[in-house]
């Protein structure tokens, strides 16, 4: 489970932002639906983050997805020579050459795992990792500063004699579970169940479902789901097969040949199946559809979306998703997040997304401390907060938080007040 996201210096993040999935305080509200063990962790099952555009929620994610990659592909031969792609924050001459810093804390197999690290394009400048368990004191696992790595001998064995094996452009996080390091690959296959994904484009995700259908079972479960979103689809297939040199473009550059090849890329194809009836309404046949090429864009977006979902819910991990209600009914979007709060997150999978449809900013769905905004202040930076911190006196927890957003009490919304001045200077002859 997510516990917490830490990141500074990161796009249009300038100072440290934390995002947090710990309830602040006790409250009551929607708290058998919507947390995660009441009683005593109390963790969020979702959260949402609300704001103007270009204000940083897509950034937010970026930065976990990023965290992500560069766990899972730093220590890897072909990053040998390559920069890191480190990001930071453009509009400050004290933050442009300054490291980037991002930090994860979450919990795996009955222990809690804080790690992070700071990165610029040439090197990795620092890395840490702790652990704790409820019967223990916590625990360095190693800490980094440049090139200085100090394993705790007594915690993390696995570690000892791999500093000098530790590029100064690569994770030793990394560098361990390459090496089949116990403890790292906890981490290594927790973070594989931290999935971020874009909502506006299918592509990331499009594949992971078609291989997902393959199975009977899975497939019959993601039509039933498909069906009852109302789609009017009968059936659904998919076609997966595993790119190879014969398949690929004669003209197509060497780099991008072994970069396909090498990982193992996959062509997929997704079918739905519609019946077609005779003039007195009876069923004569099925037609069958290309997703891709002939359902709508919100049933692509749905049908590719619906892998992840219920893959999430299935394993109890974590579906990061930018703009989430992207091409969506309001009511489907909400009828997805209603999942992660209903019996079927018995598994207590959490949901973090960024959208802007107001209608899910609704006191019967979400809890105060589970919505989040983002804004930028006159620097341009990137400021996170949460709808906790306003006086509950103000904002109490049955709310319409949909109308006090839309009428500024938060703040993170575009300031319009010139909007048709603008327009009409702009479309003057």
């Amino acid at each position: 489970m997510l516990i917490a996201f830490s990141v500074e210096n990161f796009r249009s993040i300038r100072d440290l932002q934390t995002l947090s999935l710990v309830e602040p305080r006790t409250d009551r509200h929607l708290e058998w639906s919507n947390l995660i063990d009441p009683e005593s962790r109390r963790l969020l099952k979702t959260v949402a983050i609300f704001g103007p555009n270009a204000s940083g929620k897509s950034n937010m994610i970026s930065a976990m997805t990023w965290l992500r990659q560069f766990v899972l592909n730093s220590s890897k031969e072909t990053q040998a020579k390559e920069q890191i792609d480190a990001q930071p924050f453009r509009l400050s001459t004290a933050k442009e050459s300054a490291p980037c810093h991002l930090e994860i804390e979450f919990s795996w197999n009955d222990f809690e795992y804080r790690y992070g690290f700071e990165v610029t394009a040439k090197r990795v400048e620092s890395e840490w990792l702790f652990r704790k368990s409820p019967k223990a004191k916590p625990a360095t696992l190693f800490t980094r500063e440049l090139q200085q790595i100090k394993v705790n001998a007594e915690f993390f064995q696995e570690g000892i004699g791999l500093e000098k094996h530790t590029r100064e452009n690569a994770l030793f996080l990394s560098v361990c579970a390459q090496l089949a390091g116990p403890e790292s690959a906890k981490i290594i296959e927790w973070m594989n169940r931290f999935r971020p994904v874009s909502g506006l484009s299918e592509q990331s995700f499009f594949a992971f479902t078609a291989t997902r259908m393959g199975d009977p079972k899975h497939r019959a479960g993601l039509l039933k789901f498909a069906q009852n979103a109302d789609f009017n689809i009968c059936d659904l297939r998919s076609e997966v097969e595993e790119v190879t040199e014969a398949k690929l473009p004669t003209n197509m550059p060497p780099e991008i040949r072994k970069m396909l090849l090498g990982q193992k890329f996959l062509q997929t194809d997704i079918k739905t199946a519609h019946e077609k009836l005779d003039a007195d309404g009876k069923l004569v046949n099925r037609v069958e559809f290309d997703l891709a090429k002939d359902e709508s864009q919100g049933t692509q977006k749905f049908i590719a979306l619906s892998g992840p979902i219920t893959h999430t819910l299935e394993e109890g991990s974590i579906l990061v998703v930018d703009e989430l209600e992207a091409r969506l009914h309001p009511k489907l979007t909400q009828a997805i997040v209603d999942l992660f709060h209903s019996p079927v997150n018995h598994k207590n999978a959490q949901l973090i997304f960024a959208a802007h449809d107001v209608t899910l900013l609704d006191p019967e769905r979400f809890r105060r401390d589970q919505i989040w905004f983002t804004e930028k202040n006159k620097q341009g930076a990137t400021d996170l907060y949460s709808l906790a911190e306003f006086d509950p006196q103000n904002v109490r927890a049955d709310t319409k938080f949909s109308r006090q957003y839309l009428l500024g009490l938060f703040g993170a919304i575009p300031q319009l007040a010139h909007f048709q001045d603008a327009a009409e200077d702009a479309t003057r002859k």
